[in-house]
């Protein structure tokens, strides 16, 4: 019976930091496969791949498993969204036109069962400092993509893998993650408690922890985790939020 539905993020698939990334991909497909008789949805809330740009005669190399598993979730019914991350911005028509994914840039609010969620990746609400709004505004500019695009794969994808390597060493250690982590818990939650309208859960990903509260409006407040420690998602069964692992 198709009557649940499911949360996960920061997946960051092909990551040059990942020792073994076929296991890992393997590990997500399996995953997939365990939920595609009871899925009604799938969420995908961000930084799914930890780079991807789509090019409009080419896509790139790589997560052939994984792809192929989103494509079997589809064609059994399931529907499945993704909402870009900060890793994987530059997702463009591929996903829908080939798939039948639906793409979702920013944040949405979705009802379920009665119940209405906030779905966000994480990085697009709450305050952000003037260098990452630049940084974000800059990769949604169409002339920096079509300039980008010009130049050609073999400079920019280990370009790319390379800044996302660095910007995940890029701290002075575990203390500096943890206080920035803290510092954007702090943003989110702002955010949630001063939202205009009536939120049962907010969701959301890209801090790359498990984060399952109540605040003072009443309403659940949840970030998902990732898939490179915690190797967790939620799950909605039409009544309540729980966290899995997979």
């Amino acid at each position: 019976m198709r009557n649940k539905v499911y949360f996960i993020s920061d997946l960051h698939l092909g990551a040059r930091y990942i020792a073994d990334a076929q296991a890992h991909e393997k590990r997500v497909v399996a995953w997939l496969e365990s939920i595609r008789d009871h899925a009604s949805a799938l969420y995908l809330l961000g930084d799914i791949l930890d780079y991807w740009y789509e090019y409009r005669y080419v896509v790139p190399k790589g997560h052939v498993r994984f792809l192929g598993a989103l494509a079997r979730l589809v064609d059994a019914g399931v529907k499945v969204y993704w909402f870009l991350g900060n890793h994987d911005i530059w997702l463009f028509s591929y996903m829908q036109s080939e798939i039948g994914i639906e793409v979702v840039d920013g944040s949405r609010v979705v009802e379920l069962s009665g119940k209405r969620f906030f779905l966000e990746h994480g990085d697009g609400v709450g305050h952000k400092s003037a260098g990452f709004r630049f940084i974000r505004a800059l990769f949604r500019n169409r002339l920096a993509q079509k300039l980008f695009s010009a130049v050609h794969p073999r400079w920019t994808v280990p370009f790319a893998f390379a800044w996302s390597s660095s910007s995940r060493n890029g701290y002075g250690g575990n203390a500096d993650i943890e206080a920035c982590v803290q510092r954007h818990l702090v943003h989110l939650r702002e955010f949630a408690e001063s939202y205009p309208g009536e939120i049962d859960y907010f969701v959301f990903g890209h801090l790359h922890c498990i984060v399952d509260e109540r605040l003072a409006r009443g309403s659940q407040f949840v970030v998902l985790g990732d898939g490179i420690s915690h190797f967790s998602y939620c799950e909605f069964d039409g009544r309540e939020l729980k966290f899995g692992s997979y």
